[in-house]
C-alpha cells in the first residue's frame, strides 16, 4: 500500500497544496482533480520521489520511501505527461531500451508482440519521428505492458489517444488493478474506469 501524510508542495513563494493525506492499496486506483496549475503533475512527481514535499512522508508497505530508495523505485512506474521517446529509434528499439533501463527483462517476440497490442503492427521499424502524436504516446504506454510494477503513476495518461487507444489503455489498466496492482492518474477528460477513488487538490 501507497500512503501519504500531509504533503505540502511549495514552488517559488507559492504553496501549491498542503495537508494531503491519501492511500491506494492492492487493486484501488486514485484519480487526482485539480484546475490547471494546482500542482497535480507536482503531486505526481513526489510521489514518485522524484521531487521532495516541502511537507510531509510519503510510505510504501509501511517503510518511507525516501529510506527505500531503489528498492521503492522497482516497483514503480511514473509516466509523465511530457514522457519522452526517443525520436531517431523505432518503437521496436524504443521498448527493448526502456526494458533494460527499467531492468525487466523482455525477448524480441514480447517486444513485437506488445507494440501489436497496442495498435503499432507495421510501424516497429519505422523511426518515431515518422509517427503521430498518438502513436508516438502509444510507444510509450506500451512500457506497462512490459514493465511489473506493481504501482502505476501515470500524469494524463489519455492524452493524444483515439477512442480505440482509450478502450485499449483502460482495459490494460484493469487487468493490472485485478492482478492485485495500484494506480494513481490526472485525467482532464471523464474517466473510463470504474470505482476510482478521487483526490481534489
Amino acid at each position: 500500500m501507497l500512503t501519504a501524510t500531509g504533503l505540502s508542495c511549495v514552488r517559488g513563494e507559492r504553496r501549491l497544496f498542503a495537508g494531503l493525506d491519501l492511500a491506494v492499496g492492492p487493486g484501488e486506483w486514485l484519480h487526482v482533480q485539480g484546475e490547471n496549475g494546482a500542482g497535480k503533475t507536482s503531486l505526481l512527481r513526489i510521489l514518485s520521489s522524484l521531487a521532495p514535499p516541502a511537507e510531509g512522508q510519503i510510505f510504501w508497505r509501511g517503510a518511507p520511501i525516501r529510506e527505500l530508495a531503489e528498492d521503492y523505485r522497482r516497483e514503480m512506474l511514473f509516466l509523465g505527461h511530457h514522457g519522452a521517446v526517443k525520436e531517431e529509434l523505432t518503437p521496436f528499439e524504443n521498448l527493448l531500451l526502456a526494458a533494460q533501463l527499467d531492468g525487466a527483462p523482455l525477448d524480441e517476440t514480447e517486444a513485437l508482440g506488445t507494440l501489436a497490442r497496442f495498435g503499432l503492427r507495421g510501424r516497429e521499424d519505422l523511426a518515431v519521428r515518422f509517427l503521430s502524436a498518438g502513436q508516438k504516446r502509444r510507444v510509450l504506454l506500451a512500457r506497462l505492458a512490459v514493465r511489473k510494477a506493481t504501482l502505476w503513476i501515470l500524469d494524463e495518461p489519455f492524452t493524444a489517444l483515439d477512442v480505440k487507444a482509450v478502450d485499449m489503455l483502460s482495459a490494460l489498466i484493469e487487468e493490472h488493478l485485478a492482478g492485485g496492482g495500484m494506480a494513481i492518474l490526472t485525467s482532464h477528460q471523464s474517466m473510463p474506469l470504474p470505482n476510482g477513488k478521487v483526490l481534489k487538490i
